[in-house]
């Protein structure tokens, strides 16, 4: 199984982003599902999570600018990020914390390669 993110970039203070992230592989579920992001010189932190019944979870950092979703038909969580600022500078990775693949295999705390976002005028 993998996570595939795309939708970073370089964008003013103000604008707005979407990423995506699909998982491939022979999956019949996916449970929580997530963004993490790190900064330059800093740890990485939790952004937000989605779990399979739509619950979600936010940074406060980000709540009231940034949406999580998921289709779980197509194994794909997306972050709709608005109002971005600097401080959102960062390369956002997507997670999940259990994965079930075909012949009842769970694979567990599943990370993709990161997209790097930029806040910048």
């Amino acid at each position: 199984v993998q996570l595939q993110a795309s939708g970073g970039g370089l964008v003013q203070p103000g604008g707005s982003l979407r990423l995506s992230c699909a998982a491939s592989g022979t999956i019949f579920s996916i449970n929580v599902m997530g963004w993490y992001r790190q900064a330059p010189g800093q740890q990485r932190e939790s952004v937000a999570t989605i779990r399979g019944d739509g619950t979600t979870t936010y940074a406060d950092s980000v709540k009231g600018r940034f949406t999580i979703s998921r289709d779980n038909s197509k194994k794909t969580v997306y972050l709709q990020m608005n109002s971005l600022k600097p401080e959102d500078t960062a390369v956002y990775y997507c997670w999940s914390d259990r994965v079930l693949r075909t012949g009842l295999i769970y694979d567990y705390d599943l990370w993709g390669q990161g997209t790097l976002v930029t806040v910048s005028s």
